[in-house]
């Protein structure tokens, strides 16, 4: 649920700064791109922190070479998040983090089913953790391909 949290927080502390001044980010889908990509990076660092072993784990074991697997998944992530911020490729971006949250539902189903732990924590139960990944779906979906075409001047972050 750490991700759901940063992706909140971060998204209206955005909006704060449209209040502030920037103007791009008075718009819900901008702050909410900005909060999924934060979300995407904090989410990716698990991949080479000390829970890359669990997130190994999590690969469901028709899936070969899993630890090339995480890292993969993991550069992914990142180059998924920088893309929602790149006014050129924010759709195409959007796309690809849609088909990835779809790929690697499996690894969080088996992760469930098969009660593994993050950090010595179970991972979120499925029912909660497949709706999750819906709502990452729906809002890359809306803030990335289907909402108006906002973006982040230089101008307005100086």
């Amino acid at each position: 649920m750490a991700p759901l949290l940063v992706l909140i927080i971060v998204t209206i502390l955005a909006r704060v700064g449209g209040q502030l001044g920037i103007h791009t980010l008075k718009d819900w889908a901008l702050a909410t791109r900005v909060g999924l990509a934060v979300m995407f990076c904090f989410s990716a660092s698990a991949h080479f922190n000390s829970m890359r072993d669990d997130l190994i784990r999590m690969i469901p074991p028709s899936v070969p070479y899993p630890e090339l697997m995480v890292t993969f998944t993991g550069v992914c992530e990142i180059l998924g998040a920088v893309g929602l911020l790149v006014p050129r490729t924010e759709r195409f971006s959007a796309l690809a983090l849609i088909l990835f949250l779809i790929a690697v539902l499996p690894a969080n189903i088996h992760a469930a089913q098969a009660e593994l732990t993050l950090r010595g924590s179970p991972v979120t139960p499925l029912i909660p953790r497949v709706a999750l990944q819906a709502l990452f779906i729906l809002l890359v979906g809306w803030s990335g391909i289907y909402s108006g075409r906002q973006r982040i001047t230089a101008k307005e972050i100086a």
